[in-house]
């Protein structure tokens, strides 16, 4: 026997990503919700291109468990107009079974016959000789694991056994609800398609995270995927593909900078020569920069940042080094002399608090942008 299925989690359709400082002039929110939304005909069209008929989503189909009757029901149209794809929904923890209630039962009564909504531990026969055991979130907190009832779920001998789960293999938070990282071999699975966590991850051969086909969050550094993964019989080791499926790339990337280095030219050094319009890039500045090199720095980000989807500089880790040709370039006598001089005395004062100094530091890089940018 051979089955091809897709394994995916996470779509978090609906999400209005609040938490994102909207460019002037731009549309970011719009574009990236509109990206999740097209994974749906992403996932299909990589379903039928690698000859498999079954798209598993392991929870968080939707980012809340009240999303907007627009977000439903064009996402099961689009399920829908994906010819040849079953799709098989595992509620998730944002759209758990007892608050997101409402959403499933719409799927259950009104959602197309190729889209299933998974509501209960029963197995579920996919196709001949494969069954699907799915372990559904009932509340967003539930204090257990939810795979640990799998081991006693009986299947006809020989049928391949492919669990399907949202949750962490490790629990940070010690609430009891850790995944063992060897429940596929207490459990007789041929596979364990988890979700929860955005990146991927591979747990074992057969416990599997496929992460989110389409990144919401600087941490991962890579595009989403979705994993194509091929059963060739119970017991034998299964063939996963990773399939690049995202749109944008979230990339999170480090700007170390020494004394007398040139702060704008390392910035532009460091940036991506293509994909600048789907690529959200942060830079955390660290080290130590003169004020100019401070100017300079935000000078070239503000000037590089209408070509990215967004560009956000990050300069609470850089330092600055202050002498007298700072205060010079702001004034070489007056009140903003005497300003920048006192500012420059806070920052070194190691009587002061760090939060002190910092926030000394902070007014006297304002006062030089200030006096080096103002027309003479």
């Amino acid at each position: 026997m051979v089955f091809r299925f897709l394994h995916s989690s996470d779509l978090h359709l609906g999400r209005r990503f609040a938490n994102i400082a909207e460019p002037p002039d731009g549309n970011l929110r719009g574009r990236l919700m509109e990206a999740r939304f097209a994974k749906i005909r992403a996932l299909a069209g990589a379903a039928q291109a690698q000859g498999a008929g079954h798209v598993l989503l392991a929870g968080d189909t939707f980012d809340s468990a009240t999303p907007s009757p627009q977000v439903l029901r064009q996402a099961l149209i689009a399920m829908g107009e994906a010819a040849g794809v079953e799709w098989w929904l595992l509620p998730g923890n944002h759209d758990n079974l007892r608050h997101a209630e409402p959403v499933w039962d719409e799927i259950t009564r009104d959602g197309p016959a190729n889209v299933h909504a998974l509501r209960d531990t029963s197995p579920v026969e996919i196709a001949p000789g494969v069954m699907l055991l799915p372990c559904p979130v009932p509340v967003r907190a539930t204090g257990r694991d939810l795979t640990e009832g799998l081991p006693g779920i009986a299947t006809p001998e020989g049928a391949l056994r492919i669990g399907l789960a949202h949750g962490g293999v490790v629990d940070f938070t010690e609430s009891g609800e850790q995944i063992p990282p060897d429940r596929d071999r207490s459990a007789g699975l041929d596979y364990l398609a988890l979700g929860d966590w955005h990146g991927r991850l591979a747990v074992s051969a057969r416990t599997q995270y496929s992460g989110t086909p389409e990144q919401d969050r600087f941490k991962h550094g890579v595009r989403g995927h979705c994993l194509a993964v091929t059963l060739t019989g119970a017991g034998a080791a299964p063939e996963v593909a990773e399939i690049v499926t995202g749109d944008f790339l979230w990339s999170d990337v480090a700007l170390p900078l020494h004394e007398g280095e040139d702060a704008a030219a390392a910035l532009e050094a460091l940036l991506p020569a293509t994909g600048r319009r789907d690529t959200l890039l942060r830079i955390r500045a660290s080290g130590w920069a003169t004020l100019a090199g401070h100017a300079a720095l935000r000078a070239a980000a503000v000037r590089q940042a209408p070509e990215f989807a967004l560009l956000d500089l990050v300069t609470e880790g850089l330092g600055t080094l202050h002498d007298v040709t700072d205060l010079d370039a702001i004034d070489h006598a007056g009140a903003m002399r005497l300003a920048a001089a006192r500012l420059m005395d806070a920052a070194g004062d190691a009587a002061l608090s760090e939060d002190d100094r910092d926030i000394a530091a902070a007014a006297l890089n304002r006062l030089y942008v200030y006096a080096t940018e103002a027309p003479r």
